[in-house]
């Protein structure tokens, strides 16, 4: 029986003024199953195309951050549903999220795989 699902892109937004930014990874929330992940992926090469100066261990250490409040760390007191609307609460970081988005699924893992593959993951032109 499928469950309902939320789910929020991570976006890095280098220089907010300019109001570009690029999808970094994706957080998945499943109530019923108590599930909360997110899975990050960094492109050095296309981040550094919308800002050449841009502090990739800065943008790194932050989304690891956001991947450890999924699962420990001070928020680990709180549910799951507490620390999803946490971290896709609007903010003026340099890691934002897009907003919540719901689906159904049999599989969160899947869905975070679904995700990242067709949000984030770019192939290269040939």
């Amino acid at each position: 029986m499928p469950h309902v699902f939320e789910y929020a892109l991570v976006r890095a937004v280098p220089r907010a003024e300019r109001g570009e930014f690029m999808n970094v990874g994706a957080i998945v929330y499943c109530a019923p199953l108590r599930y909360l992940r997110c899975r990050t992926h960094l492109d050095p090469a296309r981040l550094r195309a919308l800002d050449p100066a841009i502090d990739l261990d800065v943008l790194a250490d932050a989304l690891g951050s956001w991947s450890r409040s999924c699962e420990a760390g001070a928020t680990a007191e709180s549910t799951p549903g507490q620390r999803f609307r946490w971290l896709t609460a609007p903010r003026s970081t340099i890691v934002r999220t897009s907003p919540a988005h719901t689906g159904l699924t049999d599989d969160p893992d899947a869905e975070l795989d679904r995700l990242m593959g067709t949000h984030v993951l770019v192939e290269p032109a040939p």
